[in-house]
C-alpha cells in the first residue's frame, strides 16, 4: 500500500512539473513571437514614414524648381 501511494505521488509530481515546464516554454515562445511582431511592425512603420517624407521632399523640391524656372523663363521672355 505504501509503495502505491509513493508511486502515485511521484507520478503526480512528475506530471505537475512537466505541465509547469510546458506552460513556461509556451509563454516564452509567445513572448518572443509578440516581440518579433512588434519589431517588424515598428520597422515597417518607420520605413513608411521615411518613404513619405522622401516623397514630400522630392515633390516640394520639384515644385520649387518648376516655379524658379518658370520665373526665369518669364523674365527672359519679357526683357
Amino acid at each position: 500500500m505504501v509503495v502505491v501511494v509513493v508511486v502515485v505521488v511521484v507520478v503526480v509530481v512528475v506530471v505537475v512539473v512537466v505541465v509547469v515546464v510546458a506552460v513556461v516554454v509556451v509563454e516564452v515562445i509567445v513572448v518572443v513571437v509578440v516581440a518579433v511582431v512588434v519589431v517588424v511592425v515598428v520597422v515597417v512603420v518607420v520605413v513608411v514614414v521615411v518613404v513619405v517624407v522622401v516623397v514630400v521632399v522630392v515633390v516640394v523640391v520639384a515644385v520649387v524648381v518648376v516655379v524658379v524656372v518658370g520665373i526665369a523663363i518669364h523674365r527672359q521672355i519679357y526683357q
